[in-house]
């Protein structure tokens, strides 16, 4: 029997600019594939940014992503260098020049969501004799850079659900319990699962390039979040810790007087290091979106420092079991801070590396599962609420915290039989009705929560 696969590795785990997947590098791809479907560069565009994508756009580089993406620069083309620069106000409307030209533009920022997403970009545009291209066109942003147009949501049979029924792969799944039977019948570990479906898509060589670019796109992520000193761009003030921090352990190490604990450190000045950069839209692997772009990279360095033999084969391992339980937590519920809460980042994230890490220790597959459902069950109800618009605080943080959790659930797991009350079905589950619960101004529109609290107001432009 072969069936639609929900979603590839290659889509989960993709290499792109910080700070946000769903308001940087979604709205990006969505203004790429608007001059696509136009099949020219129109001379004047207005841009209509909606719901959460006004709210917080400006912190997060909405403006600038946009405008960037109608002019040729993609995701993995640009870098923190790239005119307009980070941080820089832009104009609601005035000119922008890339590789693919010129175009005018007029941006318009409504905080008001259409009924159906809380991110929608609304595009118009015309050649230079005034004559309309294009009018009222809609894309989606679902968080880790997943784009949809009105006919795809329209066809959506639920939040994350971005299938193509003309691909088919040989053990398809979505739920959590579909995976084990399957695993259970065939003899297969996760890991093996995915790969088995990757290649019915891409060839080995192509999922294998990939998996390694990524694993290595983290690393030297980490790297420069290490060295990189200063001040985090945006108007919070927000120093860099990742560097003094990273001095401080690598003394006490040289020094000899390290404490047992300071494992624990190491994981937490990874995650810095990584949203540190993202913060500072630096190039970041959205795992499974930006906002929690530290959670995987960290787990895996301490794999790397604090486990025997992390191979690039073990790594292949790590990231294709972790894509497991995101696809079945994208297609179930939501990857999307904006959607369902931090729950949805960072709960994700947590839930992926747990998983990883639990498969590489030598997991069974339901102790595996298990791995997922304790890191996700506790980061139930997590809410979005970044102060200032900006991917800073408490992201940052919330990184390192969630990385943590991602280590104890695996150990936790491992130290089980594989059994659990509660399954990883009915977390997600959970998470998905949570989210739908929860109030708007929790979710990823800084109205409310510690966005609120500490009174720092974000930019917004009425329309």
């Amino acid at each position: 029997m072969t069936s639609s696969h929900p979603v590839s590795v290659i889509d989960l785990f993709s290499i792109g600019i910080g700070p946000s997947s769903s308001h940087t590098v979604g709205p990006m791809r969505a203004a790429e594939l608007f001059v696509e479907s136009l099949g020219q560069l129109p001379h004047t565009v207005a841009i209509e940014l909606r719901g959460s994508l006004a709210a917080t756009g400006i912190g997060h580089g909405t403006d600038r992503a946009v405008l960037l993406g109608l002019v040729g620069y993609t995701p993995t083309t640009t870098t923190a260098d790239t005119a307009p620069l980070p941080g820089e106000l832009i104009p609601a409307s005035g000119t922008i020049e890339g590789p693919s030209g010129t175009v005018n533009y007029e941006i318009k920022y409504n905080p008001q969501p259409v009924p159906e997403h809380p991110n929608c970009v609304i595009f118009s545009a015309w050649d230079e004799h005034g004559t309309a291209l294009a009018t009222g066109r809609e894309y989606f942003s679902g968080g880790g850079g997943f784009i949809l147009d009105r006919a795809g949501l329209d066809g959506f049979e639920g939040v994350g659900t971005e299938e193509d029924s003309s691909i088919t792969v040989p053990f398809p799944f979505r739920t959590a319990q579909e995976l084990l039977s399957l695993i259970d019948e065939h003899s297969l570990t996760i890991s093996q699962l995915v790969r088995a479906n990757e290649e019915a898509l891409h060839d080995r060589e192509v999922v294998d390039a990939h998996l390694d670019a990524v694993w290595d796109v983290m690393q030297e992520c980490v790297a420069r979040g290490l060295k990189s000193e200063g001040t985090l761009p945006g108007g919070l003030n927000v120093k860099r810790r990742a560097n003094r921090m990273y001095r401080m352990l690598t003394a006490e190490a040289e020094a000899e007087t390290s404490r047992g604990l300071d494992a624990m450190m190491w994981v937490n000045l990874y995650a810095l290091a990584v949203n540190e950069e993202n913060a500072a839209h630096g190039q970041v692997v959205t795992a499974p979106t930006n906002g929690a772009a530290g959670i995987i990279p960290a787990v895996m360095h301490y794999c790397l420092d604090f486990t025997d033999d992390f191979t690039t084969e073990r790594a292949r391992e790590f990231l294709l079991t972790a894509a497991a339980i995101g696809a079945i937590i994208k297609t179930n519920a939501s990857i999307s801070g904006a959607e369902v809460g931090c729950q949805g980042e960072v709960g994700s994230a947590s839930a992926m590396a747990a998983a990883g890490m639990c498969a590489i220790l030598g997991g069974t597959p339901q102790q595996v599962e298990n791995a997922a459902e304790i890191a996700l069950e506790h980061n139930l109800g997590l809410t979005c609420d970044p102060v200032g618009g900006l991917v800073q605080v408490p992201c940052i943080e919330r990184n390192a915290i969630g990385a943590v959790k991602a280590i104890n659930a695996a150990r936790l797991a491992r130290f089980g039989d594989g059994t659990n009350i509660v399954t990883l079905d009915d977390v997600v589950e959970t998470m998905a009705s949570t989210g739908r619960d929860m109030m708007t101004k929790y979710k990823e529109t800084s109205m409310g929560g510690l966005a609120v609290q500490l009174g720092l107001p974000v930019n917004i432009t009425e329309c």
